[in-house]
């Protein structure tokens, strides 16, 4: 298999989470490319005509995208029901955090091609602004869950999602406000697959 990768993209660092848990990882070859919605990649785009990442190249010759699609077929080459559990309350649970760590990124990197790519003059702080309430919002759900004694993909999403704010968002402070949220992250990250996945910006 081949996957589409960025050393900075959080939903890429998910499905190779995940792939690391699933024994998978040596399975997998790296594809590296640079991209931004400015600046299309037309390999990426031939294969998924969003043009996003993660994309990933099956054995089959089929392309998946986007990283919900991805773990769950890495979880189905598996055996299944090892990163998604298999049915009723813990099932819903795991989707509904991902979906909610899957929200904090997608405003999260909104955020970062709007201060990194737009100029500077065509900025729009009040859109940036929006955003971060999505973001800030969403942390203070996380600090009332209950995340402890439980690995799937709901918790390796908001694993992946609160790295990316550390990583390109440090001002940010989100810990000072989220002490069980702060220690649960600080626990977990010391977990091999995620200590194996760190991200890292590029050097450019």
């Amino acid at each position: 298999m081949k996957l589409y990768f960025s050393p900075a993209s959080p939903f890429v660092r998910k499905v190779r989470v995940t792939a690391h848990e699933l024994g998978l990882s040596e399975r997998i070859e790296l594809i590296s490319i640079t991209l931004t919605p400015v600046s299309p990649h037309e390999q990426l785009r031939s294969s998924n005509p969003l043009g996003k990442i993660p994309a990933l190249l099956t054995d089959e010759g089929t392309t998946l995208y986007d990283s919900p699609v991805i773990c769950e077929y890495l979880d189905s080459l598996a055996g299944g029901n090892l990163i998604f559990p298999a049915a009723g309350a813990a099932r819903w649970t795991a989707l509904r955090r991902q979906a909610l760590a899957d929200g904090i990124m997608d405003a999260a990197v909104l955020t970062r091609y709007e201060e990194a790519v737009r100029p500077r003059e065509l900025r729009w702080q009040r859109w940036v602004d929006s955003q971060f309430l999505k973001v800030r919002t969403a942390l203070d759900v996380l600090e009332r869950e209950s995340l402890q004694d439980t690995f799937d993909i709901g918790t390796i999403s908001i694993a992946c999602a609160l790295s990316y704010l550390d990583l390109r968002f440090a001002g940010e402070e989100w810990r000072m406000s989220r002490p069980k949220l702060s220690d649960w992250a600080a626990a977990i990250a010391t977990r091999p697959s995620l200590a194996a996945t760190l991200l890292a910006a590029p050097a450019s």
